[in-house]
């Protein structure tokens, strides 16, 4: 009886096994939606989708496309990372897959539309929806013709012709984008090409058509059983995905220039200098982890800073040691973003450069303006009334009712005056700003003038 019950133990254990063995063997295929409008949020899901499909040995990569288009640039990046994959990714347009979309789609090694689904109309557009300079419309055209060309050709010689079978035709790509390229029978030359899912069949340009996912693992792919996963973004993805949006990084890019300006203005390090700090790990962090930063663009933004730091509290005046500080800053805030390797251009492509430049230049115009509206703020109603001293307040004046007899004493500097301050004339405090260079804490001066309500002060 025991070795009855010992065999049956030992058979479950065996046929559990191999039960487990053939569900481990079913094909994987690994989801990744992409249903935002192409962004640095839909580039962090698709790098890190196709990473945990590599990590999981998937066999089929699926991309559940439904997207109207997006940033030219991250597009860029998804194409690349797409064609280089070692895993089959599979486009399944749901829909739509417009502009950016269209491109992505191109790239994955297999298409598969929806009957009522579309895909083309990849002409560069403006933030105001006009049509972009030729200069961008013309380097789409090539990376649509190239991620074409990417899918491969078939050259058949006949007697002295040699004849090439595009697998996708180069020139349906580029007809997405320029209106001036004809396709007779589907396009003239006043509009893009928009492919609808017959016409993809026709023109190779989709290997089928399937309302779900599940007609495509079993018609298509000839799969009888298969187990699907999907990307699951985080929050973290999320984050990382809103900080490298270009707006955000102009947002940054303010906050930092802000705060450098008003700790100069200011005695001593506090608020300000927490917010530039703030600001810059929250610009470059998102950027190193993604590859675009090299450790050595953050060291000459932060040596920038330093130098900038030893112009406020070293230097009297404002020369070399700041300008060269205030270049160093602004170089490294722009080499963060185009993702050169040690100042190699050649790879970069000129959208790519041209929104970097623009991103740095719309934060710097950002923090001029943020500055202006802040500085005509301090001491007015509002959250900015106690940042200064009102001369108006009953019982307290920045400087005496009758200044001129202090013009030609001498006092002590209270604090540093770079170039404005507090000094001490005859035991009381009083506003004034340096008329030549920086006057340490502690040191003589001597009062020169009186006017706009402050004492005007040089050196002893």
């Amino acid at each position: 009886m025991k070795t009855i019950k010992f065999i049956s133990a030992l058979f479950a254990v065996f046929l559990s096994v191999m039960v487990l063995s053939a569900q481990d063997t079913k094909p994987l295929i690994y989801k990744i939606n992409i249903k935002k409008n192409i962004g640095s949020t839909t580039w962090v899901y698709l790098r890190n989708g196709l990473h945990e499909a590599k990590e999981k040995k998937a066999d089929y990569v699926l991309l559940h496309i439904n997207t109207y288009g997006g940033g030219v640039m991250e597009a860029d990046s998804m194409r690349t990372a797409v064609i280089n994959s070692p895993v089959p990714v599979i486009a399944f347009i749901d829909n739509n897959a417009a502009s950016a979309g269209a491109l992505i789609s191109i790239a994955c090694d297999r298409i598969f539309m929806r009957s009522s689904g579309s895909m083309g109309a990849a002409t560069v557009v403006s933030g105001d929806g006009a049509q972009a300079p030729d200069k961008y419309q013309s380097y789409m055209r090539g990376i649509m013709r190239a991620t074409a060309e990417s899918q491969g050709k078939d050259t058949i010689i006949v007697g002295n012709d040699t004849i090439v079978n595009w697998k996708r035709d180069p020139k349906i790509a580029e007809a997405m984008v320029d209106e001036r390229i004809v396709i007779k029978g589907l396009v003239d030359s006043t509009q893009v090409l928009t492919l609808t899912a017959s016409q993809a069949i026709e023109l190779n340009y989709c290997d089928g058509i399937a309302e779900n996912i599940d007609e495509i693992a079993h018609k298509y792919l000839q799969l009888p059983e298969y187990t699907i996963e999907t990307y699951n973004a985080t929050f973290y993805d999320e984050i990382k995905g809103f900080l490298t949006n270009g707006v955000v990084q102009a947002f940054l890019i303010m906050i930092i220039v802000g705060g450098i300006y008003f700790e100069i203005k200011t005695p001593g390090l506090g608020l300000p200098t927490a917010m530039a700090i703030t600001a810059s790990i929250l610009y470059f962090a998102p950027l190193y982890l993604q590859g675009y930063a090299q450790s050595w663009e953050v060291l000459i933004f932060v040596v920038g800073l330093i130098l900038i730091v030893f112009e406020i509290f070293v230097v009297p005046g404002f020369g070399f040691t700041g300008i060269s500080g205030i270049f160093l800053v602004v170089t490294g805030l722009f080499l963060a973003l185009i993702g050169n390797v040690n100042f190699n251009f050649d790879d970069i492509p000129v959208y790519q450069f041209n929104q970097s430049v623009l991103t740095v230049i719309a934060g710097l115009g950002f923090g001029v303006g943020f500055i202006i509206y802040i500085s005509s703020r301090i001491g007015r109603k509002g959250a900015f009334r106690k940042v200064a001293l009102l001369a108006d307040q009953e019982g307290f004046y920045s400087v005496p009712m009758e200044p001129a007899i202090l013009v030609g004493k001498t006092g002590v500097a209270a604090t540093v005056l770079r170039p404005s301050g507090k000094v001490i004339v005859d035991g009381e405090y009083y506003d004034a700003v340096s008329e030549k260079g920086f006057i340490d804490k502690g040191e003589q001066v001597v009062v020169r003038k009186y006017g706009s309500s402050q004492l005007y002060v040089v050196k002893a």
